[in-house]
């Protein structure tokens, strides 16, 4: 799919049941993107399918509550069926069991936000967070970024197959890929990385990969940094922990 999230409009779209199916999935894409209710006319224009055929399928995700309708505007968005294949994905990812009982206890060493991220479709996505005490009232959510504006996002995009990284590259929009691909070697070879935000409000990031027991970089680590962070001392403790973690999952 585009970086716009269209849909890809080269006539490659399979027949019959796969490509029904194919369909279904670029629609509950696109309503997962702002805003939180989309328009069936403005679905169908950035799928490239037809309106009847937008229509028929989003019947289908409504009556399976993948999507749902907004009775006052007629609007669709994401249905609740959503939320709970995705807590039981996560209940069940063995990156999760072998990580999770050391956030805590990693967070209140470091007096940091802890957060465990994997790569999905060209994403980092956030699937575990524990925020630092000192953060304010308000938890930071979860949430799912361009791989490559992140720390996290590069050292797991770093690690995919040729394949998969032209793909992330590619479909990133970032301005300058021939920068991204000289530093592609770099960040597969680092033992962390660090991203310093764009965002004056948010704070800077430092990762760490977190292997298999096969070598497989399975999932980042990463730590908030501020500006007196001792960064050698983090990086050894997440480091440590990445390593005490990837060690009981079996593999990608």
């Amino acid at each position: 799919m585009p970086a716009d999230g269209s849909a890809p409009r080269n006539g490659s779209t399979p027949k019959g049941g796969l490509g029904t199916i194919r369909n279904a999935t670029v629609l509950m894409d696109l309503l997962a993107q702002p805003p939180h209710l989309h328009q069936l006319s403005d679905l169908a224009q950035r799928s490239g399918m037809t309106v009847p055929t937008v229509h028929r399928l989003l019947r289908s995700l409504v009556h399976a509550e993948y999507a749902e309708q907004d009775p006052a505007t007629s609007r669709y968005g994401l249905g609740r069926a959503i939320t709970r294949l995705a807590v039981r994905q996560l209940s069940n990812s063995p990156v999760l069991s072998a990580l999770n009982p050391f956030l805590a206890s990693l967070r209140d060493e470091l007096s940091a936000t802890i957060a465990v991220h994997v790569l999905i479709s060209g994403e980092a996505v956030c699937i575990d967070q524990v925020d630092a005490a000192d953060r304010g009232p308000f938890r930071r959510p979860l949430r799912a970024v361009p791989a490559l504006s992140t720390a996290a996002g590069r050292l797991l995009a770093a690690h995919q197959p040729d394949e998969a990284w032209n793909r992330i590259l590619t479909g990133s929009g970032t301005e300058d890929e021939a920068e991204a691909q000289s530093h592609r070697e770099d960040w597969r070879r680092s033992d962390h990385l660090t991203h310093s935000s764009a965002d004056p409000g948010a704070s800077d990031e430092v990762a760490v990969p977190v292997r298999a027991a096969d070598g497989s970089v399975v999932a980042a680590l990463s730590a908030d940094l501020r500006p007196d962070a001792d960064l050698a001392r983090i990086v050894s403790l997440l480091t440590r922990t990445a390593a005490s973690g990837g060690r009981s999952i079996a593999h990608a």
